[in-house]
């Protein structure tokens, strides 16, 4: 019987699941056409001018690339990638306040990053702060949600 389940289990693991629907769960990701420069200015306007700071840039393009041979790989990644770490006071203090076990969701993260080949291709993703734990910490998670959407929403229009 043991074997029956395990074998059940392990066929489950096997059917086809769309790869764009188990990243939603996780993630949101938006392709926009344009100039990766250009992209990446739009995104830290629309950070900025919502007077946040960005804390740190992360250029994991740059890290992976760099690191490439010493790691034995051969394959590139990316053109560019960038991580822009940020965050609300406001929308922050909501959330801890909430519940101080949500630090956890700060800081707040876009990435900006094109691939090989897709010329004129840009990619904003972020991370989703899925909604848990009371309902006021629920509330305050979507609010984080809310805000890398509009932000996202910025650059896209």
């Amino acid at each position: 019987m043991r074997y029956f389940i395990l074998s059940i289990v392990l066929c489950s693991f096997a059917l086809p699941v769309s790869a764009e629907s188990g990243r939603d769960a996780y993630m949101r990701l938006f392709p926009i056409e344009g100039d990766y420069a250009d992209v990446r200015e739009d995104l830290e306007m629309a950070i900025t001018d919502r007077g946040m700071i960005i804390n740190n840039v992360s250029h994991i393009g740059k890290m992976l690339a760099r690191t490439r041979k010493d790691v034995g790989a051969g394959k590139r990644i990316f053109v560019e990638a960038e991580s822009l770490e940020f965050c609300s006071s406001v929308i922050s203090r909501h959330m801890m306040e909430a519940d101080p076990h949500n630090i956890v969701f700060c800081p707040y993260i876009i990435s900006v990053y094109t691939l090989p080949g897709e010329k004129n291709r840009v990619y904003l993703a972020y991370r989703r702060p899925l909604p848990v734990g009371s309902p006021a910490s629920k509330k305050s998670l979507q609010a984080v949600e809310k805000l890398l959407q509009d932000i996202v929403d910025d650059v896209l229009n």
